[in-house]
């Protein structure tokens, strides 16, 4: 990577060479002390950054400690059944997330004997492996001389050259890579790319940017035109899809029924049957007849309780109902399984979840 002055001039940067030095300096001084920070293992770096994707980071330092504690290396990881690591990172959302990093790290097992790859073609081939996540692990991970674009960087860089880029536009994000590539430092492109992102997080944020504390401030076009914040122009939102669904907490002694959910957000997580209900649709006869499904008779009661909750842009709000199984119920498989509240637990929606704190409760 080149470090020229002109190259950075020519995407909206004057004097990178300064910029460069102030804002590293900067970062020296006032970067949070996380604990992925005190330490070069490509490993953890790696966990780190996968967590950090779509996830604040007072979220997720908790599970980044448990989940190291747990698996704290690239084999640990891929001699685990998928439902520990799920297990391990319920709670914390976007569950694909998890399932790439599990079945990467058995391709690091398998063909790499059990070291994170420091090629950079050998990285990107890996499941969840993102030009984002190429460039923030091998860079931090080995010093590879790799940008990283994410919001943080791509709101700093837009504002540096005063353009109202964003990088959910891909001509944008093109031009964003762009910028974020020339003003690459030769060496230290781990500590440069922390740099910005850590800019962007404590100081160049979305709204109310602090200006006056910005140790690049005379580099920043946008501060000079008053334009820090309106540049990006915020992204227009998703309108929410509002989802009905009913959950049937089914108990047989001391335990509750649960299933195991599929599809590509919840695949193998475990919470209460349920179904999602059209407008005006009855609840109790669609929970009988998957019930029915499962082997399942009991009586349910409408309990009056309304659980809402949110996946990506789906508003879902979701029927409790409760019932005592009838008869000889069937037994624990691979898909349905009784559990006892309060013992060690498969990996549950975050619904499981609240529905078992309530009955613990």
């Amino acid at each position: 990577m080149a470090e020229s002055s002109a190259g950075a001039a020519g995407h909206g940067v004057r004097d990178s060479a300064s910029l460069r030095r102030a804002l590293l300096a900067w970062y020296r001084r006032h970067r949070r002390l996380l604990p992925w920070r005190a330490t070069r293992d490509p490993y953890r770096v790696w966990v780190s950054e996968v967590m950090l994707q779509q996830t604040q980071v007072a979220t997720a330092t908790p599970y980044y400690e448990r989940f190291v504690a747990r698996f704290p290396d690239v084999r640990s990881l891929a001699r685990a059944p998928r439902a520990r690591v799920l297990a391990a990172w319920a709670g914390l959302g976007y569950y694909r997330r998890a399932r790439h990093l599990h079945e990467a790290a058995g391709i690091v097992v398998r063909e790499h004997a059990g070291r994170v790859p420091s090629d950079p073609r050998a990285f990107a081939t890996l499941p969840g492996v993102g030009r984002y996540t190429l460039g923030a692990v091998l860079s931090m991970g080995f010093g590879r001389p790799l940008p990283v674009l994410d919001g943080n960087v791509a709101r700093v860089l837009a504002r540096l050259a005063a353009r109202p880029l964003s990088v959910k536009r891909p001509a944008d994000a093109k031009r964003l890579w762009a910028m974020a590539e020339a003003l690459l430092p030769r060496t230290g492109a781990g500590n440069w790319n922390q740099a910005l992102m850590e800019l962007g997080a404590l100081v160049c944020t979305p709204r109310a940017p602090r200006c006056d504390a910005c140790p690049v401030a005379r580099h920043c076009r946008a501060r000079a035109r008053g334009l820090a914040e309106a540049i990006p122009a915020p992204a227009p939102r998703r309108a929410p899809v509002r989802v009905r669904r009913a959950v049937a907490c089914v108990r047989r002694g001391g335990r509750l029924l649960m299933v195991r959910r599929e599809g590509a957000l919840l695949d193998g997580l475990w919470e209460p049957p349920g179904v999602e209900l059209g407008r005006g649709e009855d609840a109790a006869p669609a929970l009988a007849r998957r019930l029915a499904e499962l082997g399942v008779r009991a009586r349910l009661t409408r309990t009056g309780r309304q659980v809402r909750h949110t996946i990506t842009h789906r508003d879902i709000r979701v029927e409790v109902w409760e019932g005592r199984a009838n008869g000889r119920a069937p037994g624990n498989t691979s898909r349905r399984r009784w559990i006892a509240p309060g013992r060690v637990e498969p990996a549950l929606t975050a619904l499981a979840a609240r529905l078992l704190r309530d009955l613990r409760g």
